[in-house]
C-alpha cells in the first residue's frame, strides 16, 4: 500500500489522478489536447501540472519541438504512479461512481479505513493538514456515493465506525497499484 503522503499529494489537486491516467495510457500529451480530451479548463491543467513536475511525476518532453511531439511526458517513477492512477479511474468507472465523486480527501480517507482506521479522530489523526470540517465533507460524500458505510454505535456518547463497502474495496485494492 502507498504511503498516506503520496496518496494525499495525488490527492491535492482535483486533476492529478485523471491527468497521469491520461499520460499514462497515451505515453504522454499535448497541452490543448489534454485540456479539450478530459475537459479541463486551462488555468487548473497548468497548476496540476506545476504539482506533478514539482513531484517529480511529469517532465516536459526534451524532444519537444515536432507537432507530433507530446508537451508531457511521465518520468519513471510518474508511469509507476500512472499506473495506479489507471487502476483508480477504471475501478472508479466500474463501481459506477461519477467523475466528481472523489473530493480532495477521498483517497487517503479510503486508504485509512482499509487499514483499520474506522473512527472519526482515527482518520484525522492520520491526515495531516485536514479540517474536521472538510473530514464531515468527505466522509458525508463516501458515504452518499456507498464506498463507504457508517454504523452508529450504541453507548455515551455515540461514536461511528466506518467500512468499506464493495465499492470502497475496489478502490482500495486499486490504490495498492500505486505501491512502490
Amino acid at each position: 500500500m502507498p504511503s498516506i503522503t503520496t496518496i494525499s499529494e495525488l490527492s491535492r489537486y482535483r486533476w492529478t489522478v485523471p491527468l497521469l491516467a491520461f499520460l499514462a495510457t497515451h505515453g504522454g500529451g499535448r497541452f490543448v489536447h489534454m485540456a479539450n480530451s478530459m475537459g479541463i479548463p486551462r488555468e487548473s491543467l497548468s497548476r496540476t501540472l506545476e504539482a506533478a513536475v514539482a513531484a517529480g511525476w511529469v517532465i516536459r518532453n526534451p524532444g519537444h519541438g515536432h507537432p507530433l511531439r507530446p508537451d508531457y511526458v511521465l518520468t519513471a517513477d510518474g508511469a509507476r504512479v500512472g499506473e495506479g492512477c489507471r487502476a483508480v479511474i477504471l475501478s472508479q468507472a466500474a463501481a459506477g461512481l461519477p467523475p466528481d465523486a472523489l473530493t480532495r480527501w477521498s483517497l487517503p480517507v479510503i486508504r485509512l479505513v482499509a487499514d483499520g482506521h474506522n473512527r472519526f479522530n482515527a482518520i484525522a489523526r492520520g491526515l495531516e493538514g485536514v479540517t474536521p470540517r472538510a473530514l464531515t465533507g468527505s466522509l458525508k460524500a463516501l458515504v452518499g456515493h456507498d464506498v463507504l458505510h457508517r454504523r452508529v454505535t450504541d453507548g455515551f456518547p455515540p461514536a461511528s465506525d466506518y467500512a468499506l463497502t464493495g465499492r470502497g474495496v475496489m478502490l482500495a485494492d486499486a490504490l495498492e497499484r500505486l505501491a512502490a
